[in-house]
């Protein structure tokens, strides 16, 4: 899962980016609205953790002009002021949470998570599919009850894959998910990545949709 993190604050912008990544995401960070705005508006994001109080452009008007251009990823903002009738404008503007500052880390992991899962039709936070459980709290895939050990970029295209369950997703689509924008997103990578998920899962886990992509079952098998 790709994150855009807006957040003008070096130390919190790099202890929330740490976290991320530990939680096994990928991760875009900006330091201004007009950055964030352009970031969220030309890249595939899953989510956004997005600081109303940005400097060149606010963070409410970055929201407000994303969701005017039909950007739906799921947005947590983040705010260091307390009123509440900012909150309820924030999420009037679109906004699919709400977090003070100062705040925990792992509450905002935890909403983070609970965003993502509802954008992707997801309720509980261990996610299914036929012999498989990803225990997203955890970072934890399981196949018929036996943990298997996954490399990061591994455990981002099952977690990806399994949100999505039941959806067929293609190489270049898993490949804006998996990488931040620093990286070079090569689709032909992702073949190689789901070769390695298939020898340590079997060849039936994933599967192939000739000429679209890969899947897997969004039913138990």
């Amino acid at each position: 899962m790709k994150i855009l993190l807006a957040e003008d604050e070096p130390r919190i912008a790099s202890d929330i980016a740490a976290v991320l990544k530990a939680a096994g995401m990928a991760v875009d960070t900006v330091r201004d609205g007009e950055a964030a705005w352009f970031a969220g508006d030309v890249e595939n994001y899953d989510a956004a953790i997005l600081d109303l109080g940005l400097p060149k452009l606010d963070g409410l008007t970055v929201l407000k002009r994303w969701r005017a251009n039909a950007r739906r990823f799921p947005v947590l903002i983040l705010t260091a002021r307390g009123l509440w009738t900012e909150r309820v404008e924030g999420i009037n503007a679109g906004a699919d949470d709400y977090l003070p500052k100062p705040f925990e880390m792992d509450e905002l992991l935890a909403r983070l998570r609970a965003i993502l899962r509802r954008s992707t039709g997801q309720a509980a936070p261990v996610l299914k599919s036929g012999p498989l459980l990803l225990d997203t709290r955890q970072m934890r895939l399981s196949l018929r009850g036996v943990p298997v050990s996954l490399s990061p970029l591994e455990y981002r295209l099952m977690a990806f894959l399994m949100h999505h369950a039941g959806r067929v997703v293609a190489p270049t689509e898993l490949a804006e998910h998996l990488y931040d924008s620093g990286n070079d997103r090569d689709p032909n990578t992702i073949e190689v990545i789901v070769a390695r998920l298939r020898r340590k899962l079997g060849n039936d886990v994933i599967e192939t949709r000739r000429g679209f992509g890969y899947f897997v079952p969004d039913e138990p098998s």
